[in-house]
């Protein structure tokens, strides 16, 4: 097991620590093997808005917390969370962590999203010994925000990245202009150089 616990974290019965904490004994007692492929759909009450992009990745929303403990099961190797610290992200690396897979964190929303965000995630989905991977955040969307710039970045057209951004759970127009905003700025410096 990759991962080694520094420290116990005593809490009171019924609180988030209390939980997390369960949650993690859980995920050491009941390491599981993983199958070859992940699976074509899930239950949206365990992953919203799941979707398989192409055989190494999914995209989706926030795992329910027995979804959490199946994700190795399911076939993946690397998790990463696009939700930030308030949205729970600590805690979904203590119990990632636990079951022996890779955690990476990038936290984004629609105001913060960069570049350097986008080419972390790059980075990961490039190194085919981190796959299968998961890419969530809470709903999707900006996973799908994030995706489109990867797929304007890969050559597609806008029409095409925006398209892609969509199947992979771009919803909400601040979010998109998000990934706007970051292809301008990706732009700007190579435009200054002709």
């Amino acid at each position: 097991m990759r991962a080694k616990m520094d420290s116990v974290i005593l809490s009171r019965p019924g609180s988030t620590l209390a939980r997390s904490r369960w949650l993690l004994v859980a995920a050491l007692a009941a390491p599981a093997p993983l199958p070859a492929e992940v699976p074509e759909s899930v239950d949206p009450e365990r992953i919203p808005n799941y979707r398989v992009i192409r055989p190494d990745l999914a995209v989706g929303g926030q795992p329910s917390p027995q979804a959490m403990m199946q994700l190795g099961e399911m076939g993946f190797k690397t998790i990463i969370n696009l939700r930030t610290r308030r949205e729970g992200a600590l805690e979904e690396e203590q119990v990632v962590r636990a079951l022996g897979l890779d955690y990476v964190w990038v936290p984004v929303s629609s105001t913060t999203l960069s570049l350097g965000d986008v080419e972390a995630v790059e980075q990961v989905l490039s190194d085919p010994e981190r796959a299968p991977v998961l890419l969530h955040c809470g709903s999707s969307d900006r996973v799908g925000a994030v995706w489109g710039v990867i797929q304007a970045r890969a050559g597609r057209t806008l029409d095409e990245a925006e398209a892609a951004a969509r199947n992979a759970g771009l919803r909400s127009p601040k979010n998109w202009e998000a990934a706007l905003r970051v292809l301008d700025a990706a732009r700007e410096p190579a435009d200054e150089d002709r």
